[in-house]
């Protein structure tokens, strides 16, 4: 911050310094030294902040900057928020300039109580940018400007403050921060009425307008990005020492593991510790609709490349696609190329289910998410995803290309019982090893099954994958005495109310 003062003792602030696109820098014409904070008759900043004030400067602001790009449509998207802070600037200091020369001036700090104010609105989410901050917020619910229901880490629900004065603000704070706040832009408009993509926390949020009956977001939070199979075991009960070690084996044997559940059981954090075990110095590839692992972010793995899908924008080609639309099936094709022996999907839920298996088919150690209601829907999950592939793709070569790419399937189960004043029990229900074929079925072993509570316990010893395990130093017979006794190693009560079983 530069410390070279005005004429009449006032510092000089950085955008007088760096300059304007209406004023050079420096030559701005000298205000009068505003009444500081220890003087008796200084007004407070935050009672000068008016909120239709705000809403003003923001939608000048807005305007101008539409129009810069509809001026220049080929502005990086780097450059628009640049663009959007200069032109912020500009107009809150003409804003304050005007009060100077109404004879009414503003309290020291108004001018960057101001900017931060309507920079607020533009570039992040206003009031709900509040709700971010809290560690204890893991998912947020947005219906309209004004309903906001925020899901707490102990299970609490409460409601967050209005986050817009209308709708349409917020539609238009969600339209600004989808062309920015995302690596790849995104659209937000009637042509396309709905959004996903991660916030610069890291944060996934997803976006409605037109379809539903108001305007409707969702945030999911990601505290957990840096973990590790033992916190899963130590921290959040959601493996035993068991499974820990199997899994850990699992990983170091390169089995290709695919993990199951219902929405928020817990898969992407099961794939990022899955992925701690990837040695610091692989070089790997992770690939998403929008940016969800935040491998690349930890520090662990300083060689994960993480490719995100693009969508398309303007009219449609000969091929019916959208110019610039680059998906998840089109990046896969291309990672085989990258020296790279294992591919990670955040999540598979169309018709990149083919590429997916067919990579996997060639390496060792890729992994994915899929969603499914229970583990003997999985495969049936995959072949009505590979069927929306194309017309040459069948049943049976689904099958086939499923039990040739798998080793591994691991099913995440969730139950909540925060309605009824209970828990959200997260944990590792079964683990199964896929076989190869057997004529037209695909055979399995389920190594890991429900036991009494409906955690994970050792079933039956792996076949397939036993010599690959032993390879890296793993006995499968240690299972064994757990086998028989139906029991795993679990340390926590499984407390439910529901069933009344711990």
């Amino acid at each position: 911050m530069p410390t070279e003062a005005r004429p009449n003792g006032r510092p000089v602030s950085w955008r007088e310094w760096f300059g304007t696109e209406d004023q050079p820098a420096l030559e701005r014409p000298s205000r009068p030294a505003p009444p500081t904070h220890e003087s008796p008759e200084a007004p407070d900043v935050a009672g000068w902040i008016d909120p239709a004030v705000v809403k003003r400067l923001r939608s000048m602001v807005s305007e101008q900057l539409a129009e810069r790009i509809r001026q220049n449509p080929a502005i990086a998207v780097e450059a628009r928020r640049a663009e959007g802070e200069r032109i912020t600037a500009t107009v809150v200091a003409n804003h304050v300039n005007d009060l100077l020369a109404a004879g009414t001036p503003p309290p020291a700090g108004y001018e960057s109580a101001m900017l931060d104010a309507v920079a607020s609105g533009l570039f992040g989410l206003g009031p709900l940018q509040q709700l971010l901050k809290d560690p204890t917020v893991v998912n947020i619910h947005v219906v309209g400007c004004d309903r906001v229901r925020l899901e707490h880490s102990d299970g609490r629900i409460t409601h967050g403050p209005r986050i817009a004065e209308t709708d349409a603000e917020l539609v238009g704070m969600l339209q600004m921060l989808a062309m920015r706040d995302s690596a790849t832009e995104r659209s937000f408009s009637a042509a396309k009425p709905w959004v996903d993509l991660q916030m610069p926390d890291g944060s996934r949020l997803t976006a409605l307008q037109q379809v539903a009956q108001r305007p409707t977001v969702t945030i999911r939070r990601h505290t957990t990005l840096d973990v590790r199979l033992e916190d899963l075991r130590d921290r959040y009960g959601v493996i035993d020492h068991l499974l820990c070690d199997f899994l850990r084996a699992a990983m170091r044997a390169g089995c290709n593991i695919m993990v199951a559940g219902l929405a928020a059981a817990g898969k992407t954090t099961m794939l990022r510790a899955l992925a701690s075990e990837i040695p610091s110095a692989e070089a790997f590839v992770t690939l998403e609709e929008s940016r969800e692992l935040g491998l690349h972010t930890t520090g662990r793995h300083p060689w994960c490349i993480s490719l995100e899908a693009r969508e398309g924008h303007g009219d449609r080609g000969p091929d019916g696609r959208k110019a610039g639309e680059v998906t998840i099936a089109d990046l896969i094709p291309l990672t085989l190329r990258m020296s790279t022996r294992r591919i990670i999907v955040g999540e598979v839920r169309s018709r990149e289910i083919v590429p997916m298996l067919q990579a996997m088919a060639t390496s060792r150690g890729s992994m994915c998410t899929i969603h499914t209601r229970d583990p003997r829907s999985v495969m049936d999950r995959i072949i009505e995803l590979a069927l929306s592939y194309g017309q040459e793709m069948r049943a049976d070569l689904a099958r086939r290309m499923a039990a040739g790419a798998l080793d591994l399937i691991v099913y995440i189960n969730i139950e909540d019982e925060t309605t009824i004043g209970g828990a959200m029990h997260r944990y590792v229900s079964e683990v199964v090893e896929v076989g190869g074929m057997s004529g037209d079925t695909v055979v399995t072993t389920t190594i890991f099954g429900p036991g009494p509570d409906g955690r994970a316990v050792p079933r039956n010893l792996p076949e397939r994958l036993r010599d690959q395990l032993l390879q890296v130093g793993y006995d499968p017979r240690v299972l064994v005495p757990y086998k028989e006794q139906g029991r795993g190693t679990w340390t926590r009560p499984l407390h439910r109310i529901r069933r009344g079983i711990t």
